[in-house]
């Protein structure tokens, strides 16, 4: 059977539709008129890198996310040492199965070590991060608290790239 498509997915009609069946309210999407691009300033053989997944990642030994939360702007610093094995996974908004099997689908930890290992790219900062756990309702607390703290965390870590993982 084959399927004809008349135009361009109607991705942000479904997705309010698909929420507001479950009780969310309507989403105010950002738009970003003026948000600089901001190349990289070095090759990236020598860029340190860390990452941030939205998924509702946590060590093992840290309080779970709740799969449910709203506006949670709760940030978990991961130490670059940690072990693949070590994290547990609590976000109901999609399927994770295959990440509880190997968290690197979701959160690439033993891919970003190899590619460090190669050289391929430069180093890992010593904190990777998981927090931010969709459904952020509250935006200007994400533009004027929680992301400028973030912020200053990376500068902290001396981060030149940062791969973001939205679930």
């Amino acid at each position: 059977m084959t399927t004809t498509t008349t135009g361009p997915i109607a991705y942000v009609e479904g997705l309010a539709k698909h929420y507001g069946s479950m009780g969310h309210p309507p989403y105010q999407w950002t738009i970003n008129t003026d948000a600089p691009w901001t190349s990289l300033t070095r090759p990236l053989s020598q860029c340190r890198v860390t990452m941030l997944t939205s998924g509702g990642i946590s060590l093992c030994n840290m309080p779970a996310f709740d799969p449910m939360a709203r506006n949670d702007h709760r940030l978990d610093a991961i130490p670059v040492t940690a072990g693949s094995t070590d994290f547990q996974i609590h976000d109901s908004y999609y399927d994770h199965r295959d990440a509880d099997q190997d968290i690197n689908c979701q959160f690439p930890i033993d891919r970003l070590r190899e590619l460090a290992s190669s050289g391929e790219i430069g180093s890992l900062a010593p904190r990777f991060w998981s927090g931010f756990m969709g459904r952020i309702y509250n935006r200007s607390k994400v533009l004027t608290e929680s992301g400028p703290a973030f912020a200053d965390e990376l500068k902290r870590d001396g981060v030149d790239l940062l791969i973001a993982v939205p679930a």
